[in-house]
């Protein structure tokens, strides 16, 4: 889906770029033929093409860069933040990997932390879609609004396929014991987790711009935030929507360590906890522990 994506945008708007680095070329073969002017292959300098990438952008054409999470979002940092954030320039980061999706490949190709990065650089958009469906959503939304705009993808999609729109929140169930805030890939396993829970279930596939209207509404004194992410990214990003109320806040993602065990994504999950059977235990903990 997210090829086809990028297919129809280059095919449909000359003043569109992709530009890949050494990530998804062979997928990309057929742009890269038809249209050698604005599909590049550029290789591994990833600081060097989002500058490309923003030089691009002051010249009116939308770029699209792809490659893995850490070496766009860790390596090309600096030039996310003075090219495009400072700038106020529009340009689309399209990231496969997630936190560590390359399971096998070591710490240098694990990203857990690249949304807590990425929100302290104010006006970056941060999409996290579960599903190829939700990508197609977010990306017709946002592609072309002139903001710079990360899609994180992952290659473990969910198959609850809820609808989404853009910067708001899907409400997927409604509670009264606690609110249940489940974000990118763990929508699965928190729907299979809370399935007979009294609890009220919100699915956020756009953290920035964030809906705190939704959260605000919910007026459980106890949430859960389900992250795939170090635990307590996305607390930071929605503490504005508590203003003002006594909330017991707790979080299950990855422990903040650092990953040096190999083996499978399921393997990691497990060993972190990230499993349906491990989120319903720290669920059910948390309802039932007393707010002191």
């Amino acid at each position: 889906m997210m090829q086809s994506c990028v297919r129809d945008l280059i095919r449909s708007d000359p003043n569109t770029a992709l530009i890949l680095i050494d990530i998804g070329v062979y997928p990309f073969r057929d742009l890269l033929s038809e249209y050698p002017e604005r599909v590049k292959n550029v290789g591994i300098f990833e600081p060097g093409t989002v500058g490309l990438a923003a030089g691009l952008s002051l010249a009116g054409i939308t770029p699209t860069v792809y490659g893995i999470t850490p070496f766009i979002v860790e390596r090309a940092y600096e030039q996310l933040k003075l090219d495009f954030v400072y700038q106020k320039l529009g340009g689309n980061f399209i990231t496969t990997g997630a936190s560590y999706d390359f399971s096998t490949l070591g710490y240098s190709h694990y990203c857990p932390e690249d949304v807590s990065l990425l929100f302290q650089l104010p006006g970056m958009e941060i999409l996290t879609p579960a599903t190829p469906k939700q990508f197609e959503t977010l990306w017709a939304a946002c592609s072309e609004n002139g903001r710079p705009s990360y899609f994180r993808l992952t290659d473990h999609a969910c198959t609850s396929d809820v609808p989404v729109s853009y910067g708001k929140a899907t409400v997927l169930k409604e509670g009264t014991s606690a609110t249940v805030v489940c974000v990118a890939e763990t929508l699965d396993k928190t729907l299979s987790a809370c399935r007979d829970l009294d609890v009220t279930i919100l699915y956020y596939a756009t953290l920035q711009p964030f809906d705190y209207d939704a959260l605000a509404a919910s007026g459980n004194g106890k949430l859960i935030v389900c992250e795939p992410f170090y635990e307590g990214t996305t607390a930071q990003i929605l503490l504005p929507a508590l203003a003002g109320r006594s909330v017991s806040l707790e979080s299950v993602g990855i422990p903040r360590e650092v990953i040096r065990n190999y083996g499978t994504k399921e393997e990691k999950d497990a060993y972190y906890g990230l499993t349906e059977n491990a989120i319903r235990e720290k669920i059910v903990a948390s309802i039932r522990r007393k707010v002191q």
